[in-house]
């Protein structure tokens, strides 16, 4: 679950200090090491179309690593950066359970395995006493909530019969509207969008996004799932503005923390989760859209 740029051709702090007192190398007007970054855009992409295409279920075990790493990074980052304390073990284990549980049993494993992580999180921070204890387990719960519950939609694409279609048009719509803003950015983003949030962030750069996405969302769900055209154009819309929400959300997540990125796992990219922010919201809006225009 990755897609290869950064959101309207931005990395956030790209040119500025990463927190930590290192300024790093010049950047290229895309932020980014961008020869790595497309490297490693292309074996993710390599690694999902595999999976679809062979055992689609695999996809599953995709999602799952990924958001493993995801909350690894996430919890790091909050350790580092403000002292948060999330309840790691139960987090990753339920997280792991939603995702799977979510595969047989749907919505309703998904939720059971949520609840149960959440009273598991706040037992497991028992033994550390009171001090911080709301803070760490609000966290937690955050945690669990944004990474695997969110994921679980995607997992609960594979399952239909056209469930390979459903996971290809929710996946190239993301592309497509990240690509669309990257270039779009990149070649003439000129008036900020969120400028306290995110300030390279554009209109113009949304805008390549938007029509990315569209046409991206039309082609794919009149192509791939046999719905219309105009159901495909509202999904696509959709998608753009979760993805965009996405990430503007993350960008104040690591504006909280003065933090660059959450990690450095992927070359050209920086951590894991800063590849997921527009990916998550997205998952479950997919799977409401889709859902509704295209029963199983």
């Amino acid at each position: 679950m990755t897609t290869v740029s950064d959101h309207q051709g931005e990395r956030e702090g790209a040119t500025e200090p990463d927190g930590s007192g290192r300024s790093g190398a010049k950047p290229s007007k895309a932020g980014r090491d961008l020869p790595a970054a497309i490297a490693v855009g292309v074996a993710l992409g390599a690694a999902i179309l595999g999976s679809l295409f062979t055992v689609r279920y695999l996809f599953i075990g995709i999602i799952a690593a990924a958001i493993a790493v995801g909350t690894i990074e996430l919890a790091g980052a909050f350790r580092r950066a403000a002292g948060v304390r999330i309840s790691l073990v139960p987090v990753l284990v339920g997280g792991q359970a939603m995702i799977w549980l979510a595969w047989p049993y749907g919505q309703q494993g998904a939720l059971t395995a949520f609840v149960v992580t959440v009273i598991a999180s706040l037992l497991w921070r028992l033994r550390s006493g009171a001090e911080g204890y709301l803070r760490d387990v609000s966290a937690s719960v955050f945690a669990a909530a944004y990474l695997p519950l969110f994921a679980s939609f995607a997992a609960m694409l594979v399952p239909p019969e056209d469930g390979v279609g459903r996971v290809l048009s929710f996946m190239i719509v993301v592309v497509a509207c990240d690509t669309g803003g990257y270039v779009a950015g990149v070649l003439s983003g000129r008036h900020p969008m969120a400028p306290t949030i995110s300030p390279k962030k554009t209109w113009e750069g949304f805008a390549g996004s938007l029509t990315a996405g569209i046409t991206g969302g039309a082609l794919s769900v009149a192509l791939l799932l046999d719905g219309q055209a105009w159901e495909g154009v509202v999904f696509g819309a959709a998608i753009v503005f979760t993805a965009t929400l996405g990430d503007l959300m993350e960008s104040l997540i690591k504006r909280d923390l003065g933090i660059k990125d959450m990690g450095n796992t992927l070359p050209g990219h920086g951590g894991l989760m800063d590849r997921l922010d527009s990916l998550l919201p997205s998952a479950v809006v997919s799977w409401l859209l889709l859902s509704a225009f295209v029963p199983v």
